[in-house]
């Protein structure tokens, strides 16, 4: 079959990972890149069909279009011109630039690639190579860099006379798949060109290189970073300058509610560089002097995205990290702490995700992002043989933050959350490896402090969510989901989407319409838990938070912002109700100041979509009828309703002794099409009769946009108010009898322990009156003191 997005047939038969093993491990007899490279292209010509023969003469040649794509390209980025070799994300390119930038080829070039081909490889040589070989046409080019380094020849040297690290550019075959192996095996040979170095000095460190500080994690961590030690942060950002720098990296913090204060900018030093460049795009001066100053790298920058292709994704992800490791080599040895991802055990099939677990086998990799992952784990192992101290810390998917709720709207938690919440149907999968970003923060901030803890791998995950607990918790909020088999999930999903959009859940939906996709998702539903002993017990030691399941009360704060914030949908009215009840009223009203001589009944059923409704808004939907003659000979229709418990805390009515227990506000409409408002108050007030308090509603009518016309007060009869509103309650019929019973213990003792409260407020208060120890006691006493001492004061003076 072919390989997603290649463009071309893989030969699966080949096995590459004996020659991968013993790149990796560099051991006896240790075969070099280049010949392993001549040999896979031997085989790869033995297994591919014969081309096309080309048509046309006159047909342009790939250069020519690539160039033409550039041009196009150069409209989405601004002040950016980028060449045939540059990778069009790299340069600025966003993912709605893409599928614009297709659109724009298509129409103007009459070159057509799909959205897949240009997240695979943005380079425009390549995305012309790509439509040339599905024209029929010729592929090969000219060498466009013939001064561009091989992988076997350095380029120039640093100060200490060891070679420096520079990216390669690899001229091989236009299958993808193959041609991201070459490149990979190519930037695997790039880590034998750092020089060997001794252990760093195992001392906590007092000036830190932090990269990735702008992204969602290492937003978090730089903030952790600075709380726990007095260290300084030199803050890797890139920009134009080091004073636009600062302006991205305050604007960063922001949007994800970390401070940018005095203090926070007096630790922290912002350097304008780029992690894709050779020395960090710095002079050699200043990369001597940040080698000089510091004395540990701490590596959270990456591109994340799943769409792109190895190549696109390299320079960051892999060459990036490299240009650090010869950093930390530099000078006096310093650590380096690498963000890594359980994406490297991102193969379908795997069994154990241990810390010390081998790794996925490259070849099984389907995922740019998954490849750039495990090769920068590849090439930084090799640095640890040269006696770099390296650090992995692999989280997996990072949810929002437990207390402020701040999320990453691109991270692919958000957007399953947000899609489970909406659509109600969840994929059947074992384990979901995810932890909050505080969380993981801490934890990775507390390692780069303890010398004793560098140098090994921990996977940063948390506690796996599993598909029973992810269902019960969403039950339990009110959002029955149903499992479906995952390919199922996503085609529903897919159609759902299309038939109503919805923005904010766009970039998920690329990722499910993407053939790579499948493959990808097959490892992250069936894939194992990710095993974090040597975490749990750093953590132990440290005595940080212990790893907790991110659902529930955990990952409230962050779904409260998805809703808001349109990606995830919270339970309403228009759901099934969770638990419902029943509650029937008697009295009489009458015009405001006259006998209330006219019968009124409420037959109304009070209902709540979740449990996170009434803890979290204190808020009862109301529906049913109101009878009442004076307002129409026929009852009149609940449209609208909602019932308050204990609003505003309880804090008594027009400063008076009523305490509100509940405040009705319904919205009726008559026959005739008549619109009506009542209002209503349950009130505690200092006396015996509570059971007479909880039953009794006074009430206030009028006609929509007019003023209370009507008042008076109606009663639930003692007789019916256990029957209907505790043993009459009825709980979504979908639960379990074991979740049914649950769900009437947590109604039931979350309201009257709210009741009981509301009860007692009066009778306390009365009492802190009379032994005047009401909160502005304290200050009414400290008010008389004031005033004693200023008559003095007046007198002492009238006397002199």
């Amino acid at each position: 079959m072919p390989e997603a997005g290649s463009g071309t047939s893989r030969n699966r038969s080949v096995n590459r990972r004996p020659e991968e093993e013993v790149i990796e491990r560099r051991g006896p007899g240790r075969a070099q890149a280049t010949d392993l490279l001549a040999r896979f292209r031997k085989t790869a010509e033995r297994a591919a069909p014969e081309p096309a023969p080309a048509d046309g003469a006159g047909a342009r040649g790939v250069m020519e279009v690539a160039a033409d794509i550039v041009a196009r390209a150069a409209r989405f980025l601004p002040g950016n011109t980028p060449d045939a070799e540059t990778d069009l994300f790299d340069a600025g390119l966003s993912s709605v630039d893409a599928v614009e930038l297709v659109a724009v080829m298509a129409r103007e070039l009459d070159v057509r690639v799909s959205l897949d081909d240009v997240f695979a490889d943005a380079r425009p040589r390549r995305l012309a190579q790509r439509w040339a070989a599905a024209a029929g046409l010729p592929t090969a080019v000219p060498d466009a860099r013939p001064d561009a380094p091989s992988p076997s020849t350095p380029t120039t040297s640093s100060s200490n006379g060891s070679p420096s690290i520079a990216p390669v550019v690899v001229r091989a075959s236009d299958g993808g798949a193959d041609e991201d192996l070459e490149m990979i095996l190519a930037d695997l040979a790039l880590a034998d060109r750092l020089p060997f170095s001794h252990q760093a000095d195992r001392v906590p460190p007092r000036r830190i290189l932090l990269t990735g500080a702008t992204g969602y994690l290492g937003s978090h961590l730089l903030l952790d970073l600075l709380r726990q030690r007095d260290a300084h942060v030199v803050c890797l950002v890139r920009a134009a300058d080091d004073a636009a720098a600062e302006r991205r990296l305050a604007d960063a913090l922001a949007s994800f509610d970390q401070p940018w204060s005095s203090e926070v900018r007096r630790r922290v030093t912002v350097l304008a560089a780029d992690l894709r460049q050779p020395r960090l795009g710095l002079s050699p001066e200043g990369w001597e002097s940040l080698a000089q100053e510091i004395d540990a790298i701490v590596n959270v920058a990456a591109a994340v995205d799943f769409l792109r292709g190895y190549p696109s994704l390299r320079q960051t992800n892999v060459l990036g990290p490299l240009v650090l490791a010869e950093l930390a080599m530099t000078g006096r040895p310093k650590p380096l702490h690498h963000i890594s991802s359980v994406a490297v055990f991102n193969e379908v099939g795997i069994e154990k995700m241990g810390e010390d677990d081998p790794v996925a086998h490259i070849d099984r990799l389907v995922a740019g992002y998954d490849k750039s992952k495990w090769a920068a784990e590849a090439v930084l192992r090799r640095a640890r043989e040269h006696g770099l101290t390296v650090t992995f810390l692999r989280p997996g998917a990072i949810g929002g933050h437990t207390r402020t709720g701040v999320y990453n709207p691109r991270d692919l938690s958000t957007g399953l959350i947000g899609a489970f919440s909406r659509y109600r149907t969840v994929p059947a999968f074992k384990f979901m490896n995810l932890a909050p970003v505080d969380w993981i923060s801490k934890v990775v901030a507390a390692v780069v402090f303890d010398p004793q803890a560098w140098g090994q791998n921990y996977n940063v995950t948390g506690r796996a969510e599993t598909l029973p607990e992810l269902v019960k918790d969403m039950k339990l909020a009110g959002m029955n989901v149903r499992v479906a088999n995952w390919r199922d999930w996503r085609d529903d999903l897919l159609q759902r989407h299309a038939a109503e959009p919805v923005p904010e859940l766009d970039f998920l939906v690329r990722i499910l319409r993407s053939p790579t996709a499948m493959k990808l998702f097959e490892a992250l539903m069936f894939g194992p838990e990710a095993g974090s002993e040597r975490t749990e017990t750093f953590v132990t030691r440290h005595r940080l938070p212990m790893a907790e399941r991110y659902g529930g009360q955990a990952q409230l704060k962050a779904f409260e912002r998805m809703a808001k914030d349109g990606v995830a949908r919270l339970p309403s009215r228009e759901d099934p109700p969770y638990l419902s009840f029943r509650e029937r009223t008697k009295g009489h009203v009458g015009p405001i100041g006259e006998d209330r001589d006219t019968r009124c009944r409420m037959a109304l059923t009070l209902s709540i979509a979740s449990m996170y409704q009434v803890v979290r808004h204190r808020k009862i939907d109301v529906r049913g009828e109101v009878t009442c003659e004076r307002l129409h000979p026929e009852p009149l229709t609940v449209e609208a309703g909602e019932i308050w418990v204990r609003p505003d805390e309880g804090v008594p009515l027009r400063h008076g002794s009523d305490h509100p227990l509940l405040r009705y506000r319904l919205v009726l409409v008559d026959r005739d099409g008549g619109r009506w408002w009542l209002e209503g108050w349950k009130t505690a007030r200092a006396s015996r009769d509570f059971w007479k308090q909880t039953r009794t509603i006074e009430v206030t009518i009028g006609r929509e946009g007019e003023p209370a016309g009507l008042s008076g007060v109606v009663k639930v009869p003692g007789k019916s108010y256990v029957p209907d509103q505790i043993d009459g309650i009825r709980v979504d019929p979908r639960l379990s009898s074991q979740e049914q019973r649950l769900a009437k213990l947590a109604w039931l003792s979350w309201f009257f322990v709210q009741v009981g409260m509301g009860l007692a407020e009066p009778s306390l208060r009365v009492a802190a009156e009379l032994l005047d120890l009401r909160r502005d006691a304290i200050d009414r006493d400290k008010d008389k003191l004031q005033r004693k001492i200023r008559k003095l004061m007046i007198k002492r003076e009238q006397t002199r």
